[in-house]
């Protein structure tokens, strides 16, 4: 194969040289080089912590070279450290350093423009304080829920066997196990490979129901059950959508639906796996809302919720009019941002539908405070989410947790490839490759997942202890501040409109222009548009053209 080319050249150039040594002694010089590099080629295919060493020996290293050297490179000849996307350099060498617990301090000053638009910080205080523990943790279970769940602050997001190796989940699991927090399993299921590490695991259930479906495709309470009831399962969640391709359903060729993902997932091995966009076990807001009630009996009163990546305004209000008008409520909602991250989609999906998980999670927040119901449901989000800081804006903004898909794949030696779609992932992370994976040392691997949370949220402890806070659910929009212009800045809470608790109930005058244009006409028996929503956008289009100014739709006061 093409990744042991250079390995084999060297092996058969030393053999070469060798031979033509023993006539010419010049070729000695030729032979000493070519021999040191087939024992390193032979010393990268046995040793096992670097994955990429063990697809790629001998040729690895001269990646790790001009990496080693790529800082001076990009600062005299081409780009900073902050300009990579969709993970910036000074992003995934933060991840390395701290799951490989390596000095993370930087020197010499931030290298971020700090008068430039958009720069956000946290204001410190002259009272600091230091907690002694960083295990910050959220009870998850409303007052129908037996079986609550403390989770922590920081988790891994749903990404499915199938979409990631055998090794890679094997990893995830055990380092969710060593640093006691959640490992979302994805709509894929639950495999053998989630349970080898007996970390805590949240159960996707997607519109394919993999791993609780009849063979018609429709939702089976008798297998849902069955998994459900797994001690290692402490939360189930309902995916309505993902934040990188909402809308959009999916399909896993049936050339790839090995005899262990179709196991897996429930479904024939070899035949195309499909993910419809809708599901069919409800068709309402409502419900939907009934549809969770009925998993958290089956589960044996286990919390339930539901992934959410926000799109049309009505949709989400009608399902929050079901609570209010049913008292059937979610013991947790998961908000997806739209940049949020996924193996392969669509470039129109990636990058031109969903809402940001800033806008959306402030819409779900919200929603929640203005029901009164903001206490009984918890509010996880994701979206691109690496850094202490990160947590602790998102928790500011309206979350209780956040989880982090990719930020765990670069703690597994994630190089930011781009070749996830291909199934030539060099990591042996996103590929069903077994000549690729197997290199992934599972038990390695896990460790450095579980350091990276445990430092992360370690930072966070000190972050929070320097603004003079003890918990991450003492912060509020009034502690981050972002700058709009060159000479302004302004916190959130002045930023971002926040209802009051009891707004929606109470009929106070709401200046949010979502909740007073779409609110009242959100219904909580379908998910369809008001008859005039056309006219309604209109309006305000007409508006912004004629006055030469408007109200965002997700509206920042400035």
């Amino acid at each position: 194969m093409k990744r042991y080319l250079a390995f084999v050249s060297c092996v058969l150039l030393a053999l070469l040289s060798f031979v033509l040594a023993l006539a010419w002694p010049l070729w000695w010089a030729v032979f000493v080089p070519m021999l040191g590099l087939s024992l390193l080629g032979l010393a990268d295919m046995l040793q096992t912590p670097s994955t990429l060493r063990r697809n790629y020996p001998v040729l690895a290293h001269f990646r790790y070279g001009l990496e080693s050297i790529g800082p001076e490179i990009r600062q005299y000849f081409i780009q900073s450290d902050k300009e990579e996307v969709p993970f910036s350099r000074l992003e995934r060498t933060l991840v390395y350093q701290r799951a490989k617990n390596l000095n993370d301090v930087v020197p010499f000053g931030t290298q971020m423009n700090v008068y430039s638009t958009e720069y956000e910080w946290i204001n410190h205080s002259l009272a600091a304080v230091h907690n002694p523990s960083h295990d910050f943790r959220v009870l998850v279970g409303g007052t129908r829920c037996t079986q609550k769940y403390s989770a922590s602050v920081f988790n891994i997001s749903a990404m499915s066997f199938g979409a990631l190796s055998a090794n890679a989940i094997r990893a995830l699991n055990a380092g969710a196990k060593l640093g006691n927090f959640y490992h979302d399993t994805g709509e894929g299921s639950i495999s053998s490979y989630h349970r080898e590490g007996g970390g805590d695991l949240v159960l996707q259930i997607g519109s394919g129901y993999f791993g609780c479906r009849d063979a018609q495709g429709r939702f089976d309470e008798a297998r849902f059950a069955h998994t459900a009831a797994l001690e290692q399962v402490k939360m189930i969640e309902v995916k309505l959508s993902q934040g990188a391709k909402p809308g959009h359903g999916g399909m896993l060729p049936g050339s790839k639906v090995n005899a262990e993902i179709a196991a897996t997932r429930g479904i024939p091995e070899g035949v195309d796996c499909i993910s419809p966009p809708n599901h069919s076990a409800f068709s309402t807001p409502v419900g939907l809302l009934e549809f969770i009630d009925k998993l958290r009996t089956l589960s044996g009163g286990k919390p339930v919720g539901f992934k959410l990546a926000v799109g049309h305004p009505w949709e989400w209000f009608g399902i929050a009019k079901a609570m209010q008008e049913t008292g059937l409520l979610p013991d947790f909602i998961v908000v997806d941002g739209a940049e949020g991250g996924t193996g392969a989609a669509p470039p129109e999906f990636s990058n031109s539908i969903g809402v940001p998980m800033n806008e959306a999670l402030l819409l779900v927040h919200n929603t929640l405070v203005g029901l009164n119901l903001r206490d009984q449901v918890r509010i996880g989000a994701a979206g691109k989410i690496t850094s202490a800081f990160g947590i602790a804006r998102t928790i500011a903004l309206g979350a209780d947790w956040v989880n982090a898909g990719r930020g765990f794949m670069f703690s597994l030696g994630c190089i930011q490839a781009l070749s996830c779609h291909t199934d030539k992932c060099p990591t042996g992370i996103a590929t069903q490759d077994h000549s690729r994976w197997k290199h992934l040392d599972p038990t390695n691997k896990s460790h450095r997942v579980y350091s990276y949370h445990e430092n992360t949220l370690k930072a966070l402890r000190d972050l929070l202890g320097a603004a003079g806070l003890m918990d991450p659910s003492q912060l509020g929009p009034e502690h981050i501040i972002r700058r709009i212009t060159p000479y302004e800045v302004r916190s959130f809470a002045a930023l971002y409109p926040f209802l009051k608790p009891g707004d929606l109930v109470n009929g106070r005058h709401v200046r949010h222009i979502l909740f007073r244009t779409f609110w009242d006409l959100a219904r909580s028996d379908s998910f369809a548009p008001p008859p005039n929503v056309a006219e309604l956008q209109n309006r305000k289009f007409l508006r912004t053209a004629r006055f030469g100014h408007g109200e965002s739709l997700y509206p920042a006061h400035h």
